[in-house]
């Protein structure tokens, strides 16, 4: 099934903070917290305070986070496990209200060569490209039955840490063949 994206979520922009606000009770998700397949890769640290305006903007389990301005227009699902967060201006949150469509599904579907290009051929602007609002809540969303769509999340986040794994590999028979071949100088 086919469905416009603004029909299955709502997009809200992230937050802008008042230069102001002192406070540690709240992480401020921004795109250097990720990698550019929307991993979380750093620590988040609570830097902004939890008051009404922060309070509005509160990730949910589920809350996926584009980031729409740059030249990384990942997609990064938002867990519990980060803790309380609110996503900058960098993002727009896609909060689903369709139960049928899986988060993590709709995150991999976003973060796939063919969307990222139809979303990239759509920027505006050029030293700092933006993807409007407006172009992501018209982006057409295929959506496979629930099991389909566990199988693909599934498969994906298999093969991520199969990548990952093999990273580990390289690094470790880079350090070796390293180690071997100061060993032989020594010599």
């Amino acid at each position: 099934m086919k469905y416009l994206l603004k029909d299955i979520a709502t997009i809200q922009t992230g937050l802008y903070p008042s230069p102001n606000w002192l406070g540690n009770d709240v992480a401020f998700l921004q795109a250097r917290h990720f990698d550019e397949n929307g991993v979380l890769t750093a620590a988040l640290l609570p830097e902004l305070p939890l008051n009404d305006q922060t309070e509005k903007h509160l990730l949910q389990e589920g809350d996926l986070l584009f980031a729409a301005k740059g030249s990384k227009n990942f997609v990064a699902l938002y867990r519990k496990e980060f803790g309380p967060c609110v996503a900058s201006s960098t993002f727009l949150v896609i909060k689903l209200a369709n139960k049928e469509v899986e988060p993590a599904y709709l995150a991999w579907f976003m973060n796939f060569p063919t969307t990222q290009k139809l979303l990239k051929g759509n920027a505006i602007g050029t030293s700092l490209p933006s993807i409007p609002k407006n172009v992501l809540q018209e982006l057409e969303i295929d959506v496979p039955t629930p099991s389909t769509q566990h199988t693909i999340v599934k498969i994906h986040t298999l093969q991520q840490k199969a990548t990952a794994i093999q990273m580990q590999i390289i690094e470790l028979r880079a350090t070796q063949i390293h180690h071997l071949l100061l060993k032989a100088s020594q010599k």
